[in-house]
């Protein structure tokens, strides 16, 4: 790419349903120039993830729309090349709300850290150590409250944010099941992330599955899927259960709401509570949820697997990809070579 050119990645229709690579373009426009008080970062990694279906939704959630026209919003790591501002320097590697281009000249509260730990590589700082990880850190422990001893299941558990999920919950000495789709992500599951017992959702009987792997009821579910795995799961909650509420990745569309089993009696007869669970609710905490999870890493008892796709033109198709399962670990793009 030459110097004088930051391609970025603009929103050209919106879609409604999962965004596919039709509802983007990538264009050439004038390097920025950072302003008075502004950093300009060069991005290395830019990060895929689910919640970005709903940044482009037409009906704002718990953020804004990405206005059509406009750069992709995204979570990226980079360098700061140039900066006006006292309190950073040019070679700072950093991670924020940069977007999807090469290029972006931003104020300092974009940016979310300055990453100084040179022991785990930038691209975890985007996954592991970043919102993935993160949630799966506040949303297992402050939502969830696992006590030792207790059945912890995970749907989508071998995704970035599962088998984080996963493999805490083992930490804090709870029997842990994941649920998967397909027999590479199941093995995923219990060879990798250690997974006390994992299912294959898409092969025969959830219902009986659950059963055999949970024979003393669910204490915490962790919800990324929504629908029918997780109308299985919530007939086996126990007394007092706990059901954290971080994603709806199986439901295509919120337009119309679409109308299945209802919970209230579930939770009724369990005095079980269900907990949504948004990372940007706990931005004051980070570097707390950082530290820990980074020790983890060190220590190996925290792995991760990531899915690097290569150059920006990859981008508009990357949201769909997940969606249709392609992906094993946290899927990043590498835009540039990281030190």
């Amino acid at each position: 790419m030459r110097n004088d050119v930051n391609r970025q990645v603009l929103l050209k229709a919106r879609p409604t349903g999962i965004p596919q690579a039709e509802h983007f373009e990538i264009v050439e426009r004038p390097l920025p120039a950072p302003g008075d008080g502004q950093v300009l970062v060069r991005n290395l990694y830019l990060s895929v993830e689910p919640a970005m279906r709903g940044w482009v939704s037409a009906v704002a959630n718990y953020a804004e729309p990405v206005p059509l026209g406009g750069v992709m919003r995204s979570i990226a790591a980079g360098r700061i090349v140039e900066s006006r501002h006292p309190d950073w320097k040019a070679g700072d590697l950093v991670v924020g709300m940069f977007g999807w281009q090469d290029y972006a000249a931003v104020d300092p509260a974009a940016i979310q850290t300055r990453v100084t730990d040179g022991t785990v590589p930038l691209s975890a700082w985007l996954g592991v150590l970043g919102i993935n990880g993160l949630t799966a850190y506040f949303g297992l422990l402050d939502a969830g409250q696992p006590k030792a001893g207790e059945t912890v299941v995970v749907s989508t558990a071998a995704g970035s944010v599962g088998s984080c999920v996963g493999q805490i919950a083992a930490i804090k000495g709870c029997r842990t099941v994941g649920i998967a789709g397909g027999s590479t992500k199941v093995a995923l599951c219990r060879d990798v992330f250690g997974y006390d017992a994992a299912i294959d959702y898409r092969r025969g009987d959830l219902d009986a599955a659950l059963a055999a792997a949970c024979p003393n009821g669910v204490d915490v579910y962790f919800d990324n899927t929504a629908g029918a795995i997780s109308d299985a799961v919530l007939k086996r909650l126990n007394v007092g259960a706990r059901v954290v509420i971080c994603g709806t990745a199986s439901i295509a569309s919120w337009d119309p709401v679409p109308l299945g089993p209802r919970v209230e009696r579930h939770l009724l007869v369990k005095r079980a509570r269900m907990q949504g669970i948004l990372i940007f609710d706990y931005a004051a905490r980070y570097e707390e949820g950082r530290a820990e999870l980074a020790r983890w890493v060190r220590e190996g008892r925290l792995r991760y697997r990531e899915d690097i796709l290569e150059g920006i033109d990859k981008a508009p198709d990357a949201i769909a990809g997940l969606y249709r399962g392609e992906n094993l670990g946290k899927r990043l793009i590498r835009i540039a070579d990281a030190p």
